[in-house]
């Protein structure tokens, strides 16, 4: 024992002609070389192999303590705002996988351009609101869109089922509903590169209303301009010639993932630390916020935009419909920022949010500062309906 613990470094003379090649087959094992900045080519006969082994290579390395430069975070890990959705599943393509490996191709259309439809629904009482009314809009948006290989609405509908029924998720529930235009053969722009049908994406949420809906929120008005589907002529050649060439903005009413318009307008919103901004027409008339439509009550008359420029929401339909069962008169026409500035109650719609009243806008306080009346009426009615009627989620029966 005493003899190993002063064994001198160096080759001895009673090592034999084994250790030279014992030495460094081990020293090679153990890595002690300097690493390389960058890898060697990857032999690509073993891709199928890779493929197989990766899952289980990624499942180890999130278990390792020293990770990558390049791929870890300088930022600690975030709270989420709700911590039961740590661990939850999705369904992404045709498969339902946990959280973190729900991801999708690089070379996916909605990696590439934003190129995707979507809807958010809600779950209360084992039932989906409105589910119908959101898969009619999604399948006009991918129509709009010229979506090819489309999912069927049976197909997305069982997927939808299925994810729930996964999660045991039958309340309480928001759903981000997403259809890509699919993976690309190659990255570009064109969608004859997109050959292998729509990829779908179901992802539940246990999630309130993001909205205070009890005290109200508050709104700022934002430069940043709503999309205007106004098509507009202009002449490259003289009049004369009879030629022109016509150029058309994203339509609104086209409810896309590229949402980039929308989400400036909330990074105004974000800065003067208010919970949505409103956004202007191209005349300057409100035309929604960033994420709901929106309404306002003078005299006892209710008032919502033409939507011109804005979504026509589903939600906004839905409580136009309560509007006139409740006997309240509605007016659907351009509404001035200063109308809202002025008005006795304002609030907004969405699924997300359901019905929210805003207290305020641009720092002026709406009507006295406190849910109206006509709003806690409609939100009243608005959640009797939400928990009475939906398409119910079908189970297997068991307890």
């Amino acid at each position: 024992m005493s003899f190993s613990c002063i064994w001198e470094a160096g080759p001895k003379p009673i090592d034999g002609i084994w250790a030279p090649w014992w030495y460094k087959s081990v020293h090679n094992s153990t890595g002690f070389a300097p690493r390389r900045k960058y890898p060697r080519p990857f032999p690509f006969s073993f891709y199928d192999l890779l493929e197989q082994s990766l899952p289980f290579y990624n499942l180890l390395r999130r278990h390792v303590k020293q990770t990558s430069s390049l791929l870890k975070s300088p930022l600690p890990a975030p709270d989420l705002p709700v911590p039961e959705n740590e661990k939850l599943l999705a369904w992404v393509g045709d498969e339902i996988v946990p959280r973190e490996n729900a991801k999708v191709s690089v070379f996916d259309s909605i990696v590439q351009g934003g190129d995707g439809v979507w809807e958010g629904l809600r779950v209360n009482n084992g039932k989906i609101f409105k589910l119908e009314e959101h898969l009619d809009r999604m399948f006009d948006s991918a129509k709009a869109l010229a979506f090819n290989n489309v999912t069927t609405r049976d197909e997305i509908k069982e997927a939808i089922f299925r994810t729930l029924n996964a999660n045991g998720m039958f309340g309480n529930t928001h759903i981000r509903l997403t259809l890509t235009r699919g993976k690309k053969v190659t990255s570009g722009m064109s969608p004859a590169f997109n050959r292998y049908g729509c990829t779908l994406i179901v992802l539940p949420e246990w999630k309130p209303p993001v909205y205070d809906n009890l005290s109200g929120i508050t709104l700022v008005t934002a430069t940043t301009r709503r999309n205007s589907p106004n098509e507009i002529l202009s002449s490259h050649e003289p009049a004369e010639s009879g030629f022109f060439s016509s150029f058309q903005n994203l339509d609104s009413k086209i409810h896309h993932n590229n949402l980039l318009n929308n989400i400036l307008a909330k990074v105004e919103g974000n800065n003067a630390e208010a919970d949505d901004a409103i956004m202007l027409d191209k005349d300057g008339y409100v035309s929604e916020t960033n994420a709901t439509n929106i309404f306002l009550v003078k005299k006892g008359r209710v008032l919502t935009p033409h939507a011109d420029y804005c979504l026509p929401g589903i939600t906004r339909a839905t409580v136009m419909e309560l509007v006139v069962k409740e006997k309240f008169v509605l007016e659907e026409r351009r509404i001035s920022l200063s109308e809202f500035h002025t008005a006795d109650e304002v609030w907004t719609t969405g699924t997300m949010g359901e019905l929210s009243p805003v207290v305020k806008i641009d720092g002026r306080i709406v009507g006295n500062g406190k849910v109206g009346p006509v709003t806690r009426r409609l939100q009243n009615a608005y959640k009797k309906l939400t928990e009475e009627s939906g398409v119910p989620i079908p189970t297997n029966g068991e307890t």
